[in-house]
């Protein structure tokens, strides 16, 4: 059995080294390989990732020409993985390599095709916990997931599934939204979780709106579907809101309820203007994706020998 252990590295200098040689360490050699993505960093991270490749033969290296985004480098590190299984793991040392053996073993015990990590207590500041409990929240109503499965970043994925998921080539790629496509045989494992050893977390809110948009408008139809809904609902609300008014003129010969027709007229505006505004996220996300909008653009590979894009 070949293991894969994808890492989507952004400004991780200090730790990356480290993080590699505590893998090589804990993991058996012969049968692993270590994919290192670097999604545009700003720092060394690409020197020293670079030397990590040459110094390593378990090490292959792929350096992106920009900042994609990790959904994006993990699909990247995806499509140069050739592990029976491929795990994803963050750089900052808060998921400890030895608990890899942990979703390995799952995996092969209960058969599964995915095995998500969860965590007694996390170590990630409350604005990614909250975070994270939202996009868990959204995932569960519009993915249909067991609603006590939690969609960690650290994760193991079998081979047989990640040729499935690779074969999207849009520029919006969100991993967990791909894999509950593609299967529902997935397990899950208690692991620890570190504090972080280095630096910030680069989790924003920038990040949190962009994957939770990217959530809503790129993996369901529920939002068009709810909208549906809701005008059907307040086209019969006026229907009765008529039938009501005409009651009460004939009872005291004077209208109420269609007075109000200017409040009425300003909600329904908005209602339109944002119905408008969801279709048109589905549209512009469409337009991007026929335009050609790549994933990611890889400026470096390098494995046992450089390769060089141009």
């Amino acid at each position: 059995m070949l293991l894969s252990v994808i890492i989507p590295v952004y400004n991780s200098e200090q730790t990356i080294n480290r993080l590699v040689e505590h893998v090589l360490e804990t993991l058996d050699r012969t049968t692993l390989e270590i994919v290192l993505v670097n999604d545009g960093s700003r720092d060394r991270s690409e020197q020293v990732c670079t030397e990590l490749a040459k110094r390593f033969s378990e090490v292959k290296f792929i350096s992106l020409r920009r900042n994609s985004g990790e959904f994006n480098a993990v699909m990247c590190g995806l499509n140069h993985a050739s592990g029976d299984y491929c795990v994803m793991i963050d750089d900052d040392f808060q998921n400890p390599p030895t608990e890899i053996l942990k979703l390995v073993e799952t995996a092969q015990q209960g058969d599964y095709d995915v095995v998500y990590s969860f965590y007694a207590t996390k170590k990630h500041s409350w604005f990614r916990n909250f975070g994270s409990w939202l996009v868990n929240r959204v995932t569960t109503w519009l993915l249909e997931k067991p609603n006590d499965l939690y969609l960690s970043s650290f994760k193991l994925i079998n081979q047989a599934v990640v040729q499935e998921i690779i074969k999207y080539k849009g520029p919006y790629p969100y991993l967990d939204g791909l894999i509950f496509r593609v299967t529902r045989n997935v397990g899950r494992v208690q692991v620890s979780h570190n504090a972080r050893e280095e630096g910030e977390s680069g989790y924003t809110l920038r990040k949190l709106t962009s994957l939770f948009m990217t959530i809503l408008f790129g993996y369901s139809l529920k939002p068009l579907r709810l909208l549906t809904a809701t005008g059907l609902a307040f086209s019969g609300f006026s229907i009765l809101a008529v039938l009501i008014d005409l009651v009460l003129y004939a009872i005291h010969s004077e209208f109420f309820i269609l007075n109000s027709v200017l409040i009425l007229l300003t909600f329904f505006s908005g209602l339109i203007l944002t119905c408008l505004g969801i279709v048109g996220e589905y549209i512009g996300r469409i337009f991007m994706a026929q335009s050609g909008l790549p994933q990611y653009v890889e400026k470096m590979v390098i494995t046992k020998e450089p390769q060089i894009k141009k």
